[in-house]
Order: C-alpha cells, then structure tokens, then sequence
C-alpha cells in the first residue's frame, strides 16, 4: 500500500521522534522537514530535506503532502498552536500520530495533529481536541476531556470526569482526581497531586524531594 507523503515541522528531539514514530508505525512516509527560515541549521534532518516554512507549498503543496507540527510545550503551548494554526492556514491537512501500542477506547474522538505515544490507556467517552500531546504512559479515565494545544507528559492519571483546558501543561506523575475543571494555560508540576479545580494560568507545584543529612555510603542495607 502506497504511503501518505508527510511533511514534518521542526528539526530538534520532537521532529526526531516524529520521523521514528511515523516511519516505523504509521501509513505515512515523512517526505521533508520544515522549520521558519531564521531557523535553518542544516540542509538535511534525518536524512531528508529541510525547507523554509516561508516557501514550503512551492515544492511539498498542500493537495499532494498532509502535514505534522512537531513540537514541545515551548511558552506553555504557544509556539505549536502558533504553527498548528499557520499550516493549516496554507491549506495543509493536519494528521495525528497514535501509537498501535496505545489503547484506545473512545471510538477515535482524536482531534488534529495530536502525538500519542505508547502505553497510553485512554478510556471510553474521552474527548481529546487537537494539537495535543500525550507522552507515553499515562491513564486518561473516562468521560475526561482534554481541550486543544495541551501537552500531557508521562505517567500521569487523570481520573474520570475530568476536564483540562486549553495550552496546559500536566508534568510527569501527577495525579488529578475525579471530576475537576483544570482552566486554560494551567501549570500541573512533576508529581502534584491536584485534588480540586484549578484556576486558568494556576502553577500548581509538588513538593521536591530533598537531600538527607545521612550519607548514601552510611546506608548499611544497600
């Protein structure tokens, strides 16, 4: 079966993973990079052209190429919605990646150019809207929402009902309880336990774990 022509934006960690993801695990074939000319670094990613986002209908057209923004939470989402939106406005169709190792019960309600890694459960009655990450992992319970331009890292459990706004960023091994509203552009830290609604623009941070006075070598069973 021939394969989609893709083409990738971004040239860093996220577009690396993007080409794996989409080569090794997809109907899609990513034909070129493409990233804002200011930001060219080298002719070739991967092993496969990199062009000006400027001038990237002229060889990669929206008719022939779908298209896929690689990119993390920079300015808490902004910079991928801000190129999620600019494709789209050159004509481009915007695909998802979704793991084949994910597990997927919510009959595909999946928005645009959404990257769903591995081991990722998400439950019945979830809706995920577009441009969303989901890093791999984490338990979407059901009946949960997700909103638009949010990234959701690793090993986190978003219990039943929950609804998380748009360009929020939820930080590895948090925990959000059942049928709380996170609002738009909300900051859930690396093993927060969120236990009621959070207010937009919340930062909402655990508590770090801190050095010991004892020495590690003083540990007599290790």
């Amino acid at each position: 079966m021939m394969k989609k022509k893709l083409v990738v934006f971004g040239s860093g960690e996220i577009a690396q993973l993007a080409h794996y993801y989409f080569s090794t695990d997809s109907d899609y074939e990513v034909a070129a990079f493409t990233v804002d000319a200011d930001y060219i670094q080298e002719p070739e990613f991967c092993g496969l052209p990199v062009v000006a986002f400027e001038d990237v209908i002229i060889n990669y057209p929206p008719n022939e190429f779908v298209f896929f923004v690689a990119l993390s939470y920079s300015k808490l989402n902004a910079v991928r919605k801000e190129k999620f939106v600019a494709a789209k406005e050159k004509g481009y169709s915007l695909v998802s990646y979704i793991s084949s190792r994910a597990t997927l019960l919510n009959d595909g309600r999946i928005g645009e150019n959404c990257f769903i890694f591995e081991d990722n459960t998400i439950q019945p009655f979830v809706k995920i809207g577009n441009n969303v990450t989901l890093w791999s992992g984490n338990h979407i319970g059901h009946h949960s929402i997700i909103r638009d331009h949010t990234f959701i890292s690793s090993h986190v459990v978003v219990s039943g009902g929950v609804e998380i706004g748009e360009q929020c960023f939820i930080g590895v091994n948090a925990t959000l309880r059942d049928h709380i509203k996170v609002g738009d552009r909300c900051v859930v830290g690396a093993g927060a336990l969120l236990l009621g609604n959070a207010e937009p623009e919340g930062l909402y941070i655990g508590a770090a774990t801190e050095r010991s006075k004892l020495q590690s070598t003083r540990l007599r069973s290790i």
